[in-house]
């Protein structure tokens, strides 16, 4: 598959008419991504072309979430934290106020954020929590979904639970609102075919689809995430 650069998705900071063909990503969790290539080329300026990026991947140079990527067509989204271990610099991908993708220098990539998408009982009775990015934990069943956990990487223990309640921070990581964060209102139940809306309030209020809602801290952000 192929893409052009002029219907690239619009979350991807990338310029549209320098050249007529760009990078894919392999398909992956996320629903919203952006192949590996592109952030370390055109966002980080670390690679003049998909040659240089390509040698930094095959040495090892790039890890995202802690793990050694290699694959220049890697999907990357919403919290991943890539680390560059020659400059000692780490990052983590969010959306700007505008819904683009982009990348926030942090100190600490040892801690990341998963929202709940689902649980499985495994065998034994354990309870393993589905996460937005295809991964997995073990856990008690005391999590819900729509609740987000903070797990200390590469051992993914669990640090901290944030429940989806009215007061709590909140991340939009789709629809119009992509990128705000504000507090939950209300969450508003529909008994029809059509998806739970939950009430947001910034400096005003908005409803968003339930699953657009990502809870990232109660009175603070649980994790870096910029101004």
């Amino acid at each position: 598959m192929h893409q052009k650069r002029i219907s690239a998705p619009t979350a991807w900071p990338i310029t549209r008419k320098t050249n007529k063909w760009v990078v894919t990503p392999r398909p992956g969790p996320h629903k919203t991504c952006m192949p590996l290539a592109i952030i370390l080329r055109d966002v980080l300026k670390l690679g003049n072309n998909i040659k240089e990026v390509k040698h930094m991947l095959n040495n090892g140079q790039v890890l995202v979430d802690g793990v050694v990527r290699r694959d220049h067509r890697f999907p990357v989204g919403i919290f991943d934290a890539i680390s560059i271990p020659a400059t000692k610099k780490h990052y983590r991908v969010l959306f700007d106020s505008k819904g683009r993708f982009i990348l926030l220098p942090i100190k600490d990539s040892t801690l990341k954020l998963y929202r709940i998408n689902g649980k499985t009982v495994l065998k034994g009775g354990k309870v393993q929590l589905n996460l937005h990015d295809g991964s997995n934990a073990i856990a008690t069943n005391k999590y819900r979904s729509g609740d987000s956990v903070v797990l200390e990487l590469p051992q993914r223990k669990i640090k901290q639970h944030l429940e989806r309640k009215p007061g709590n921070l909140a991340m939009i990581t789709g629809g119009r609102h992509r990128g705000e964060i504000g507090s939950i209102k209300e969450l508003k139940l529909l008994r029809s075919s059509q998806p739970n809306m939950m009430t947001m309030k910034t400096d005003k209020e908005f409803e968003v689809i339930e699953n657009y809602v990502c809870v990232v801290g109660t009175k603070k952000p649980a994790i870096e995430l910029g101004e």
